[in-house]
């Protein structure tokens, strides 16, 4: 399928073309789950995350195309059985289809007709759910020696026969009593499997791991933050450069909390330097001033940070945000590609992170190729120091220097970009980033007290309580955006952006036929025109779809294939989505030219309001809504408005109980559907008052609605 022509027009257009070409025509055909799956992906296959090594979610098949892609209809479908975030990008290996799903399970289909081969379920524990932060998310798979491996969301990496789904071998990454979590997918570097963890917020301390592929032998573990000094090494792969960089960087009791630094999704393999690239997340609390007595620069955090792949030793880094205090994460996907910079071919990592900072970085030596500009609106910094590499931060940004202020930060917590991933196209040499543009806000909070398993942040900005009501909720939404943003990584500037609304939108695939693909929250799955944004064609999924897609050929054909279902942390939290399309499961759409499949007809139920009979008196609504914010607002939505991805409680069946109510929130009537019991946290009178107050949002909600249909 036009790998000729492909060789063509890519040979003579640079050092990458002329390499992507001779790795197309060497390799022609559908990739090997028992060969090294980091090899470049072949014209014909997705047999890893992202379609090739360097992760750059770029497909070079053209049969799909901008003429023709009108003609794009469903080729088959399959439906999950869980109804959380879909957010696994799916890899195809020998004609068959391997994707994860919420909860950490594994769905491996014949990937022409759909049908299913096996399917795995490791039957995590719902009570593990708390402690997932953003979602009971996965975002994939890898394959190689035959095995399929993914991490649960329980810490257990689960190496499967790829053609059976047994399990070959287990490994547990860390204790399960502890608040880590597994939501991202092990990457293979040679005959190792790596895979990392998250949980900063809850006060853990970051590290990624390698195991043997075929005995799921520990090999190696790399931690990104020094531990309690008075404990000493490790006796691990980073025990050298926590002495020698990072422990000095570091002061105060940071031990006691954790640290943060997890490793939570970005992992990649190198081939060309043979070196595992790690982005690391936020510290642990975010406040600076308590996690290290306003000190330090905090490596590793807010890293890139790479690793020799066979001993898992420290080679070099770059700190994208030293002394990170707004949970700029460096964990969102990193692309391998070779770019020429001034003339001269340059291999290079490019990462757009939270902090608004585009990062082009030499992978020899971990510095920087060209100046980083921002790619969205940013008020906490003024740019990037080009002496120095370091942000210019801004006096009123440094909200955890003892001050009194609530800072306001544009981009916030949610990312200018997050794990979503952004792909590369080496024919228009833009990367397509999936943007966010959007407020949060950070205050000191002097009475900070830590609660292992609980959220850590020291921020007690009132910003991020959320609208109080249906109106506020409109205006908040109109204050946020998202885009599409073509990226030239060598100018430093964006050429075009596609303009969303809201926030919320899915993972881009670029591909050979000048396209690019991504999903929305309301449902559906579009493609644009790579070189000018302009919108060809979309399908209507019923279901957000924030996923990115893969494409893959067989028999001569070109398939794109997408998970839909709508969740993560702007699905469970924020309130500024607009009009999700929440349905009760995600489902894995596959597309091709003149498709003819069909999705039933789907009609969202409408379950009304349930406030309580009698009105609540206002000192215990207040009480309630401090309570709600404190403890329930991370899942159940701000305000307590849902999107409908976790049940929205003000629709709840036992809102109007206080005898139900009591059962779930303090004993856990529901703690293996994820619902754990607070009983140790709150007082009867507390969940009483959270009752009320989630009582008389329902009546407000219930008000509103009422008054629109009149």
């Amino acid at each position: 399928m036009g790998v000729r022509k492909k060789f063509d027009r890519l040979g003579a257009a640079s050092t990458y073309g002329r390499q992507v070409a001779f790795v197309l025509l060497a390799a022609f055909g559908v990739a090997s789950c028992t060969r090294a799956s980091t090899e470049q992906a072949d014209s014909a296959g997705w047999p890893v995350i992202g379609g090739a090594y360097g992760e750059t979610f770029y497909s070079p098949l053209d049969q799909i195309t901008e003429a023709n892609v009108e003609r794009l209809g469903l080729a088959w479908y399959a439906d999950l059985d869980t109804d959380r975030g879909q957010e696994a990008n799916p890899i195809v290996v020998d004609g068959v289809i391997y994707v994860s799903t919420a909860w950490s399970k594994v769905y491996a289909y014949d990937a022409k007709t759909g049908e299913q081969v096996w399917r795995f379920d490791p039957e995590v524990p719902g009570e593990k759910g708390f402690d997932a932060c953003c979602d009971v998310v996965n975002r994939g798979v890898a394959a190689a020696g035959g095995k399929v491996f993914v991490g649960a969301l329980d810490g257990r990496l689960i190496a499967l026969d790829a053609k059976t789904g047994a399990v070959v071998w287990t490994a547990q990454t860390f204790d399960p009593k502890t608040p880590y979590t597994i939501t991202g997918a092990p990457r293979i570097a040679k005959d190792k499997v790596i895979i990392g963890n998250g949980g900063a917020e809850y006060g853990v301390r970051g590290y990624v791991t390698a195991y043997d592929v075929e005995t799921g032998e520990k090999a190696w573990r790399f931690y990104t933050v020094p531990g309690d000094p008075a404990a000493g090494p490790d006796g691990e792969a980073s025990d050298a450069v926590m002495k020698e960089k990072a422990a000095p960087s570091w002061f105060g009791e940071w031990y006691k909390f954790g640290g943060g630094g997890t490793v939570w999704d970005a992992i990649v393999y190198d081939k060309d330097f043979d070196q595992i690239l790690i982005g690391v997340g936020n510290g642990s609390p975010w406040n600076y001033r308590i996690r290290s007595d306003g000190k330090g620069d905090n490596l590793f955090l807010s890293s890139i940070v790479a690793l020799d792949a066979d001993t898992g030793a420290y080679k070099w880094h770059y700190q994208e945000t030293p002394a990170e205090s707004w949970d700029f994460t460096a964990t969102q996907p990193i692309i391998l590609a070779d770019i020429a910079i001034d003339g001269e071919p340059r291999k290079v990592a490019m990462q757009a992170p939270k902090n608004g900072f585009f990062y082009v970085i030499d992978r020899s030596n971990g510095e920087l190729a060209t100046l980083p500009q921002p790619f969205v609106s940013v008020n906490w910094a003024r740019g990037i120091d080009p002496k120095t590499g370091r942000p210019i931060v801004n006096e009123e940004a440094k909200w955890s220097a003892g001050n009194d202020e609530n800072f306001v930060a544009r981009p916030g917590a949610y990312g200018a970009h997050s794990w979503h991933p952004m792909a590369y196209s080496p024919d228009t040499g833009l990367v397509y980033i999936p943007t966010q543009d959007h407020m949060f806000g950070y205050q000191d909070e002097p009475g900070f007290r830590y609660h292992l398993g609980d959220w850590n942040l020291g921020n007690a900005s009132p910003t991020n309580v959320g609208p109080a009501s249906v109106e506020e909720r409109q205006q908040a939404i109109d204050t946020v955006s998202a885009s599409i943003t073509a990226f030239d990584p060598v100018e430093q500037r964006t050429v075009w952006r596609v303009q969303h609304d809201g926030i919320g939108y899915g993972g881009i695939l670029a591909t050979g036929g000048n396209l690019i693909f991504q999903g929305e929250p309301n449902g559906m799955f579009s493609a644009y025109k790579a070189s000018d944004g302009k919108k060809l064609w979309s399908f209507d999924g019923q279901s957000g779809a924030i996923a990115a897609a893969a494409s893959y050929e067989i028999d001569g054909e070109q398939y794109v294939a997408v998970l839909a279902g709508f969740g993560g942390v702007v699905g469970i939290f924020s309130p500024y989505v607009k009009d999700p399309y929440v349905r009760p499961n995600g489902r894995l759409l596959v597309f091709k030219l003149d498709g003819t499949a069909s999705l039933p007809h789907y009609e969202p139920p409408v379950v009304p309001f349930n406030p309580p009979a009698e009105e609540a008196p206002s000192s215990q609504v207040s009480l309630g809504a401090g309570l709600y914010a404190g403890h329930c607002m991370r899942c159940h939505g701000a305000s307590a408005w849902s999107a409908g991805v976790i049940p929205d409680l003000r629709r709840s069946a036992i809102l109007s109980s206080p005898e139900a109510w009591e059962q779930v929130v303090l004993h856990g009537a529901l703690s293996a559907q994820g619902m754990v019991g607070f009983g140790d946290k709150l007082a009867q009178e507390d969940a009483e008052a959270i009752r009320l107050y989630v009582g008389e949002q329902a009546r407000a909600a219930e008000a509103v609605l009422a008054h629109t249909a009149e």
